[in-house]
């Protein structure tokens, strides 16, 4: 099958998710600066979220960029990835209304940790339909960003029971080091 409606798709999907989110931020009633402020928790939400759907946008681009076709199990493995995406402004929202409060901070933890894990479902479907000896199964495999990024939303989830600020720590961890696209992509 070919490549191009699963990323024209993705690419629909994700921009409507962007949409969502910053719909969610609110006019303030009132002219002054002051109005403003108790819109940061929203905002910086937003600003984080907006960050990781760029992230999540680079590295499926990169992707598709190696992919030289794909299956049915792709296709879902890339409907799996988009269903956890589009929670994104579901969490993004609960977390930053209710200013970081510590169910709010887990639940984005959660959605955020289980799109991490959809997205290698889908490198781990179109290494197999490529094979272990194609350009797409060298160049894709776990890194060391990977591993973190893994420990660090467990590390953030269950640190949030503790106190919020752990959680947010490192999801700000997690989209600085995710945040420059894999340059291993970029070489081939």
């Amino acid at each position: 099958m070919n490549k191009n409606r699963l990323e024209a798709f993705s690419d629909g999907v994700l921009a409507i998710i962007i949409t969502i989110m910053v719909l969610e931020l609110k006019v303030p009633h009132g002219s002054s600066l002051q109005a403003l402020t108790p819109l940061i928790p929203v905002f910086m939400s937003y600003v984080l979220s907006f960050i990781f759907v760029g992230i999540y946008w680079n590295n499926h681009h990169h992707m598709m960029q190696l992919a030289k076709k794909v299956n049915g199990k792709v296709l879902w493995a890339n409907l799996h990835l988009l269903f956890w995406l589009s929670l994104f402004p579901f969490a993004t929202a609960w977390m930053g209304e209710n200013h970081y409060e510590t169910w709010p901070v887990v639940m984005y933890g959660c959605v955020m940790f289980m799109a991490a894990m959809a997205y290698f479902i889908l490198e781990s479907a179109l290494k197999k339909l490529h094979g272990p000896d194609s350009e797409f199964a060298n160049t894709f495999g776990t890194t060391i960003k990977d591993t973190v990024s893994c420990l660090a939303y467990v590390v953030a989830i269950g640190g949030s029971f503790i106190t919020p600020w752990v959680g947010i720590a490192c999801y700000v961890f997690i989209a600085i080091i995710w945040f420059i696209p894999e340059r291993r992509v970029e070489k081939r």
